[in-house]
Order: structure tokens, then sequence, then C-alpha cells
């Protein structure tokens, strides 16, 4: 043992035999000069105090390094940063998607549990706040570009960071508004209490959506380095499959924000390149698996939250009307059927407390949504989706190309998505598209609406934007028969960041679910 360390022993024994009830001064100074009494009549002279000072600023050389716990690293690999992200964002928001999107869209509706159905959004029950999914993702991701654009060795991460950063930031203004952006994501490292961004700032400002996208493919694009891109369980590494998301994500936006500026010779350049989401194949999903942990959330429910969701009276009318087979992959027959092969939906929003309702009248969702989840996927975006943006893009006159063969390769990519065969007559028939251009854009939506079951909050975003399909009053209406345009701020941020919170509400009728988002303004 080191000279030092037998002081240092030594001056750790002697602090831990005597516990200090008293203190050694007096008004700030000592009793005597060179004196200073401790606890217990133990009396410490003006060397020893300097001894201990020095021994003390010895300590603490090397104080980080020694009460540094190997095995709980202070930051952590971006590569298992990345996966969770990912899996945690897919995950949580597919089940959000499901239980709360999915009333809100009018996919299903909620026989009981159900404030949330009847559009009371400050309630949310078996789902409806998906505000915390977000923050605590951003907030993740963003450690994984601090570590990428700070040390060459992440430099790989940069690129799908940036485009994560992109997509979670997107549909979190998107169902709320003006969010906390560019304060917010960084932790300890600035204010607890962010100021929130408007949202054509968060969409097309400095750092915003777009720019995130612009950066990430900008980041791949440049990247010369061998390190594997670890932890990606959208493409396996596969980072020209990053590419192509950012181009697809960036095809969604514009088309979102088509109402409020110029799109169309940006999206004619990404269509022409052609470097987008073009294949099922290609598409930015994760599967789920049949068993846990890592099937789709609601097979871990108990029964009874699982058959709270039947078959909402609007997709119901929609798929008969097409004839469309799908309805029996995401629906089941309801038990009281007298063919024992029909299907039955209620309408959206009863009062459970006046309304007694049959389950054995309604249809439940499909077997893919609680016993067979490894035909389902975290979905982040799809070549149908794609393909459906696309169409409308052409429909509008944004890009020049034929609105009506992208349209026909939208629907058949969904078929093939929900493993449903396509009917040979389907796209002549009932499906048929309205080349006059009076049905057209309906019929884009709403099939692209069917398609994102799994995508709940989607459906109803779109529903925002273009008013397709049409959805209907809902049965016991707690917001005057309107449909709600946007998800109210969580309480948690009225008690948390009260000052910003109150500027926030203000721009909103007071946080109302009324008020309409920048790009839906009219």
């Amino acid at each position: 043992m080191t000279a030092l360390k037998k002081i240092k022993t030594n001056y750790i024994a002697l602090f831990s035999k005597y516990t200090f009830l008293n203190p050694p001064f007096i008004g700030g100074r000592s009793k005597s000069p060179s004196l200073g009494r401790g606890a217990g009549g133990v009396v410490f002279s003006s060397k020893i105090i300097v001894l201990l000072a020095f021994i003390a600023v010895s300590c603490t050389k090397d104080f980080e390094a020694i009460n540094t716990n190997p095995n709980s690293p202070v930051s952590v690999q971006p590569s298992l940063l990345l996966r969770q992200v990912i899996y945690d964002y897919g995950e949580q928001m597919s089940y959000e998607g499901f239980t709360a999107g999915n009333l809100l869209g009018q996919y299903t509706t909620a026989l009981d549990f159900n404030l949330f159905d009847r559009h009371n959004l400050k309630s949310p029950q078996l789902g409806g706040n998906p505000w915390p999914i977000f923050y605590q993702n951003l907030r993740d991701n963003e450690l994984i570009l601090d570590q990428a654009t700070s040390t060459e060795t992440f430099a790989v991460y940069e690129g799908p960071s940036r485009i994560l950063k992109a997509y979670m930031a997107a549909a979190l203004t998107d169902l709320f508004g003006d969010v906390p952006y560019s304060e917010a994501f960084k932790g300890q490292n600035t204010t607890v209490t962010p100021s929130y961004d408007d949202q054509a700032a968060i969409y097309t400002g400095e750092n915003g959506v777009l720019d995130q996208l612009n950066k990430g493919i900008t980041a791949i694009e440049n990247y010369t380095g061998t390190i594997a891109l670890e932890g990606d369980i959208l493409f396996n590494g596969d980072l020209n499959g990053w590419i192509r998301f950012a181009n697809s994500l960036k095809i969604k936006y514009l088309i979102r924000l088509s109402g409020k500026m110029e799109v169309a010779s940006q999206l004619q350049t990404i269509y022409t390149n052609g470097n987008y989401i073009q294949e099922n194949e290609q598409n930015a999903i994760f599967n789920f698996t049949d068993g846990a942990p890592n099937n789709f959330r609601l097979a871990r429910l108990r029964i009874g939250d699982f058959n709270n969701f039947v078959q909402s009276e609007t997709i119901e009318d929609i798929l008969k009307n097409l004839n469309d087979p799908r309805i029996a992959k995401l629906f089941r027959p309801y038990s009281n059927s007298t063919s024992g092969d029909d299907f039955n939906g209620l309408l959206n929003g009863i009062d459970a407390t006046q309304n007694a309702v049959t389950l054995a009248d309604y249809s439940l969702t499909g077997s893919i949504f609680r016993e067979n989840t490894s035909q389902l996927d975290a979905n982040f975006m799809t070549s149908m989706e794609t393909h459906f943006l696309l169409a409308e893009a052409a429909e509008k006159g944004f890009i020049n190309a034929n609105a009506k063969e992208l349209y026909e390769q939208g629907v058949t990519q969904a078929f093939d998505y929900w493993q449903v065969a396509l009917p040979s007559t389907y796209l002549t028939s009932s499906a048929a598209y309205d080349t006059s251009g009076q049905e057209a854009i309906k019929q884009i939506i709403t099939q692209k609406w069917i398609a994102n079951m799994i995508n709940g909050y989607e459906g109803w975003i779109e529903y925002r934007r273009t008013g397709f399909p049409e959805l209907r009053t809902i049965s016991a209406s707690l917001n005057n028969d309107i449909i709600p345009v946007r998800m109210p701020y969580p309480a948690e941020e009225a008690a948390l960041n009260s000052v910003n919170y109150t500027i926030a509400a203000e721009k909103t009728n007071g946080n109302s679910i009324n008020a309409k988002v920048w790009w839906d303004k009219e």
C-alpha cells in the first residue's frame, strides 16, 4: 500500500469512528485560533486540519473516475438506442393507433370505457395519451444524433437519427399543432420548460421536419466510413433503405403542406428520381410475433379489453359498398349472424350508461390483432401509402404522372400488404378509378384510409386534411356533434410547463380540440 493510500485509509477510519453532532465552529469562527473541537471532545489541531485539507484535495482529484460504476455506463451505444427507439415508438404507437386512433378515424368503436370515442379527448382511457411516447423517444433519438455528430466513430447514425426525428416530430405536431420542439429533447442540457414552436416552423424552418430529412439524406450520401449501422430493425443496416424512407416521407409531408406552400417542383423531382419506397419489400416496418414479448400489445391484454373494440359502422358500409374482401381480414363475423359470415358495425360514440349493447351483435376485430399478430407490422411508411400520395399529386397536377396507374398500384400493394387476394374485377367494378376526376380524390383517400387501419391516427389526420372518407356524426357526442381536429395538450403540461402551456392554449381557444392546426386552416 502506498503512503498516500495509507493516509487516505487512516483518514476515512478516523472520520467513520465519530459522528459529528456539534459544529466545531461558532459564529463562523473557531473557538481557538488553532483549535477546532469535534463532537465527543475530540480536538483537532491546525496541523491536522491542514493535513486533512490536503487529503481531501487528493481524494477529489480522481473522484469522478473512482466513483464511476463500470457496470452502469453514463452513455449508451447508439446501436442499442436506435433499436430501442424504433421498437418502442413503433410498438407503442401501433397500440395507440388501434385503441385511440381507430376511434377517431372510425375504424372501430368502443363499447365501454368510451369517453374518448365520444370525443372527450381530455379523458384518455385505454389509449389516447401519445404525448409521453413522442417526447421519450425524441429525447432518446436526440442522444443518438448528438453522438453521431460529435464522435466520428458513430457518424453512420446521423442520417437515420435525423430521419427518425423528422418522422416523429411530424406525427407529434400533426396531432397537437404547436408543440415544444427547438428547446425540447435535450434533457439535462437545457430548460425543462421549453417554449412551443409554431407548426409552420416545425415543418419548414431550419432544423425542422423537411430540413432534417434533407440533412439526413445528405449525411447518408456523404458517409464514407466502413462502420455498419447496427440496431436497425427497419432496414437491417441498409442505408439506401433510409434514403427511400426519407423521400417517401418528403412526399407525404409536401402533400400535407400543399395547401400552404408550393410543392409541385419538389414532388416532381422526387418522383422523377424514383428513389422512394416502391415495393412492399422496401417498406419501413418491423414485424410483430405471435408470442410475447414481441407480439402486438392487444394480444397481451385481458380478453375483456380486447373485446371492447368492435367494427365501426363507418368502415362496415365502406367495405361492403366496395364488396371488399379485406373486411374478413380486418374483422370477424358477428356471433349472432344467421349466415355465420356476415359483419355488423356500430355507430361510434354510444353512451354506454344509457345503451346496453350485446357483444354478439357486432363484429370484433380480426384475429391478426390478437391470435395471429405475426401477420401484423409496426408500420412507419409503406409503398402503398407512397403510391396513394403520388396518385393524389398526379390528380392535382403537382406531378406529371398517370394518377389512375398510381392509384391501382397502391390498391394492389395494399391487398398484398394485408395478405388478401385482389379480386380480378375489383379495379374495374366497385373500385374502378374515376378518370373524370370528380370522385378521384375521394377514392384515393378512402383506399389509403382502409389500408392504414394499423395507423388509425393517420386515417384521422387525412380526414382532417381532405374531408375523406366521410366520417359520421357520432351517437352521443361530448363535443357538440363536432369531429375533433386536434388532440388536446395533456394536463401535465399545464402543471409542469404552465407559462408556455398558457400561451399555446390561448392560441388554440383554450386548448380546444376544435381549433385547426396550421396546415388545416383555410
